[in-house]
C-alpha cells in the first residue's frame, strides 16, 4: 500500500533483515576463526554447503533445526 506516495513500511520485515545479517556475520566470523571453509562447516553440521553460503550472505532464513545444528 501507499500512503502520501510512499510505501508502507513493515518493521517485522526490517527484523528480520537485521537478524539474518547478524546471523551472517557471526556465522562467518565464527567459521573463520576456526579455520574451517564453507565445506567443513557443512559438513560437520550435515547441511549442504551451498545452504551455509546463502546464510553467509543472508540470502536464507534458517529453521530452529538449522540453528541448532550450526550451534
Amino acid at each position: 500500500s501507499l500512503i502520501v506516495g510512499r510505501p508502507i513500511i513493515d518493521t517485522h520485515d526490517l527484523e528480520c533483515v537485521d537478524v539474518r545479517e547478524r546471523l551472517a556475520k557471526n556465522l562467518r566470523r565464527l567459521r573463520q576463526h576456526r579455520g574451517w571453509s564453507q565445506e567443513q562447516l557443512a559438513f560437520e553440521a550435515r547441511i549442504h554447503r551451498t545452504y551455509i553460503s546463502d546464510l553467509e550472505r543472508g540470502a536464507r532464513n534458517p529453521t530452529i533445526t538449522v540453528v541448532d545444528k550450526l550451534a
